[in-house]
């Protein structure tokens, strides 16, 4: 076995992706074009109209604008991209830590209500890994945030964990709890393909704010009559529960780095998940920025399957 430190290296898309789809809110249609892109540019959206670049908005906490149903970033002059989660849950966890998300919308597409269809995009073009060494936010502090008898928590960890837990009235979800040492395999294979869900009691509502015009049963599990509305069922056991680990796999993403640290929240969503990163940044000595070990240089373009790391050294 070699003794080479797993994730050492900075990564991108082995090749650009197209993705057209749907935005769940806006009801509108987008395109999304994923550009490899250099090390240390981070996740950034170029947002484009009528073929032009109008606003670069990198992919952190900083940028956050709106937490309503869906994570929202812009820029001071006013451009805004929503519904970010599920596409930066699909690249923190596959550990891409590189690429510019061109979008010619204000919300990225839905797709099928999680982020199974980016995963497999990003699995059809590969990986590529670069030379440089990756950087993560390390976690020194715990950090603790609560809200309304919700709460959110970070503390220091040799790696990515997460502990998530959701208490609905409603009986046919109730009180789930999910933990994992979170990795691109099981990213893969237990987290990603958990849609969104909403209540029937709730569409009404939603359609008169504005939101919510691109749902339907294809890209979100409906929950009404006291059972799933959806004919064909849910993907997972505890499907609700993945769903929310998804989204704040996605939030955490924002921390412009990957993150070594435990995640724990009960109850949570966006704004919590969101408040929990605002509140370790808000003070230096709660976190500082590791660097993996150095490595030889890779020669050729690596797929990118094992775990993310579980250790850096500062």
């Amino acid at each position: 076995m070699s003794n080479r430190f797993i994730g050492a290296r900075q990564t991108t898309l082995a090749r650009e992706i197209q993705l057209t789809g749907t935005g769940v809110h806006s009801g509108a249609p987008v395109s999304v074009t994923l550009h490899p892109a250099e090390a240390d540019t981070g996740l950034r959206f170029l947002v484009t109209k009528r073929g032009r670049v109008v606003s670069e908005i990198a992919a952190h906490v900083a940028n956050v604008k709106n937490l309503t149903l869906c994570t929202v970033i812009g820029d001071d002059a006013g451009t805004t991209v929503g519904t970010v989660e599920h596409l930066l849950a699909a690249l923190r966890g596959l550990s891409i830590d590189n690429l510019y998300i061109e979008i010619d919308s204000k919300e990225v597409p839905i797709m099928d209500g999680s982020s199974a269809e980016f995963v497999e995009a990003i699995d059809r073009v590969g990986i590529r890994e670069l030379s440089e060494p990756r950087k993560y936010i390390k976690v020194l502090k715990p950090v603790r945030v609560e809200e309304g008898g919700c709460w959110g928590a970070l503390e220091p960890y040799s790696g990515f964990r997460m502990d998530v837990e959701i208490d609905f009235a409603s009986p046919v979800i109730g009180r789930q709890r999910l933990q994992y040492e979170m990795s691109p395999g099981i990213f893969r294979h237990e987290i990603s393909r958990a849609r969104t869900f909403g209540f029937m009691s709730d569409v009404e509502k939603l359609w008169k704010a504005g939101l919510a015009l691109g749902a339907d049963l294809s890209n979100t599990v409906a929950i009404g009559d006291g059972k799933v509305m959806n004919r064909e069922g849910l993907r997972y056991p505890q499907e609700f529960v993945r769903h929310k680990m998804l989204d704040a796999v996605g939030d955490l993403a924002l921390a412009g780095m990957p993150l070594l640290g435990a995640y724990r929240s009960y109850r949570g969503g966006h704004r919590l998940n969101s408040m929990v990163l605002q509140a370790l940044f808000a003070d230096a000595s709660n976190w500082t920025v590791a660097q993996a070990p150095k490595t030889r240089a890779v020669r050729a373009p690596v797929q990118i399957t094992a775990p993310a790391a579980l250790a850096a050294a500062e």
